[in-house]
């Protein structure tokens, strides 16, 4: 078995690459490519591959994703205090290693192996590039958690966080789901709806081929004024979504809103043979709730229709459990160069775990699932 480092996934057989990544549209080729060549994560955005690929005999066993980064955009696991407290030391944290998907705060293998050993193998591998190129530190994001507890035998220091997810408990309608809420929580969803509707708004879901140009250019402008309204750039571009629309249109699905007959917003979401995954959305104009409808209620339709098992509405949000998706604990892994800073580190993320730890429970405790005798939903 042998290592290798590429900076590129050109020379990789999308075939080959596909099948260790399965159904996790997030780590395919084409969805991994599609950033790197549109410029969204490059070398020039601050994103410079470092792929590992562990061969045998010349084929391709495994694989890991990983950047040599020179900022935290993209992450949605903030290490901002990190950064500032290297620098308030004449020290350097950037640039660093990072095992992620850029851009994209969903759990999944970060490791594409078919067993412990080959696993090991790439975490060992990791951590020696690492200490070659003399960065700060490595970091691996959103990694499933038997993949993170290898990582902690190897070094790396365990992170928890939280999301809200939406669990399909074989609903037959989006009623189906409300009658399992307190009543307070389905009167308030039934009013946001009905604002929306009384807004003469209705929506479309466009699947796959269905989706053409006028529609990506669209929601991309709807995407770009949201952002520009909070002050911020946004990651992606156009031709991103483009791309993502020619090479996965099984996995896309847009949610266009109109308002008597004309857009006026529209939802970006990637879908797998299980789960729908929000991603982006924008808006061209203010409705009151057209954001709980078009990134949330559409969704959560959406999987009821399509068997779908569950809805990951995006990274954040505790506005999120009263409208049906509840707190799902998430993980990280981060190794330290700087032995002083990683003692600092470890103390952080001790004290964080224990206090991430009761969060949670409150966050269940706030369910607006109906109980009997317990929280059945917790």
């Amino acid at each position: 078995m042998t290592i290798a480092v590429v900076d590129t996934l050109s020379g990789v057989p999308a075939a080959d690459w596909n099948r260790l990544a399965g159904d996790d549209p997030f780590l395919r080729h084409e969805f991994l490519t599609a950033l790197h060549d549109t410029g969204c994560a490059a070398v020039a955005s601050g994103w410079t591959p470092q792929y590992l690929l562990l061969q045998e005999r010349g084929v391709l066993t495994a694989a890991m994703p990983l950047y040599l980064k020179t900022h935290s955009y993209g992450e949605y696991v903030f290490d901002w205090a990190w950064a500032n407290a290297y620098n308030r030391h004449g020290l350097h944290y950037y640039p660093k290693l990072l095992s992620a998907i850029p851009f994209t705060p969903v759990s999944g293998r970060r490791v594409l192996a078919d067993n412990d050993q080959q696993c090991d193998l790439l975490i060992s591998g990791a951590l020696q590039l690492a200490q070659e190129l003399r960065v700060s530190s490595l970091h691996c994001l959103f990694p499933p958690p038997h993949q993170a507890e290898r990582m902690q035998a190897q070094g790396m220091m365990q992170r928890h966080g939280v999301q809200f997810h939406w669990t399909n408990r074989g609903y037959g309608s989006f009623e189906d789901f409300l009658s399992g809420m307190n009543h307070v929580k389905r009167k308030k969803i039934r009013q946001e709806r009905r604002k929306v509707r009384e807004a003469d708004i209705d929506f479309e879901w466009l699947e796959g081929s269905a989706i053409d140009d006028r529609h990506w250019a669209f929601f991309a402008r709807c995407y770009q004024q949201t952002y520009r309204e909070h002050r911020s750039t946004p990651y992606l571009n156009l031709d991103f979504f483009r791309r993502i629309g020619a090479t996965l249109p099984e996995h896309t699905l847009l949610i266009i809103a109109r308002r008597s007959g004309q857009p006026v917003a529209a939802s970006f979401n990637i879908r797998s043979r299980h789960s729908l995954f929000g991603r982006y959305w924008g808006a061209l104009e203010f409705h009151p709730s057209l954001h709980f409808e078009a990134c949330y209620y559409q969704g959560i339709e959406y999987c009821i229709a399509r068997g779908l098992q569950t809805f990951e509405g995006g990274a954040q949000g505790e506005h999120k459990i009263a409208r049906g998706l509840l707190p799902v604990e998430t993980c990280s892994a981060h190794w330290l160069a700087q032995p002083e800073f990683a003692s600092a580190v470890e103390d952080f993320l001790a004290r964080e775990t224990r206090g991430m730890a009761h969060y949670v429970d409150e966050l269940h405790d706030r369910s607006p699932f109906k109980t009997t005798g317990g929280n059945e939903h917790k």
